[in-house]
This record gives structure tokens, sequence and C-alpha cells, in this order.
């Protein structure tokens, strides 16, 4: 800005001897400034804007889609069937199902270490 300044003052006198050409000058440069401006961030702009409306169009889909998932009846019968989980242990042969094992016990013979 301080360059700006300096050029100001040392063309002064030419700026103070033909005002209207000066202004006539800068008004040209500064509108051509502002609409090559405004063109080449036109195709951003619209490019910006296209991305906002699919992803409304991408949105609306997906709720849609989620909506309609839970209207729908399970394909696979949820009454009687149970979940295996991490601490299930196989059921040794001869035991009752309802039993536990004793975690220091497998049903598997111990071997003895000598």
């Amino acid at each position: 800005m301080h360059d700006l300044i300096d050029f100001f003052h040392t063309n002064a006198t030419l700026v103070a001897a033909d005002p209207v050409a000066f202004a006539t000058i800068a008004i040209l440069f500064g509108s051509g400034g502002f609409w090559v401006g405004r063109y080449f961030l036109t195709e951003r702009i619209a490019n910006l804007e296209s991305r906002i409306v699919r992803r409304d169009d991408e949105i609306e889909d997906l709720k849609s889609s989620r909506s309609a998932k839970k209207l729908e009846p399970p394909m696979v019968p949820i009454i009687g069937t149970t979940a295996i989980g991490g601490n299930d242990r196989p059921i040794p042969p001869g035991s009752s199902p309802g039993r536990r094992i004793p975690s220091n016990q497998s049903g598997l013979p111990h071997r003895q270490t000598v």
C-alpha cells in the first residue's frame, strides 16, 4: 500500500493535469478486472453448486432407502434363534446343556507334567 501511495505522490502532477483521463482509465481497468474475475469464478461457483445438489440428492436417496428398509419385515425369523458369543464353549459329550463347565475344567483329560 505504501508503494501505491508513493506512486501517486510522484505522479500527482500527471493526475492533476488530466483527472478525467485518469478516472476513465481507472474505471476501465477496475471494471475489466472485476468481469474477468467473475468469469473465472463463475465456473468454480457452478461446480460447487452442482456438488451441493448432488449431495442433497444422495442424502435424500439414503433417507428414503433407510425408511424403506425399516418397513420391511426381516427375512430370517427372529423367534427361536440364539446368538453364539465369544464366551460360549462347546458342550462335552455326556453332560447336560444347562450346566456350565468350570473354568479350570475343559472337559478334556489333563496331561500331567513331569
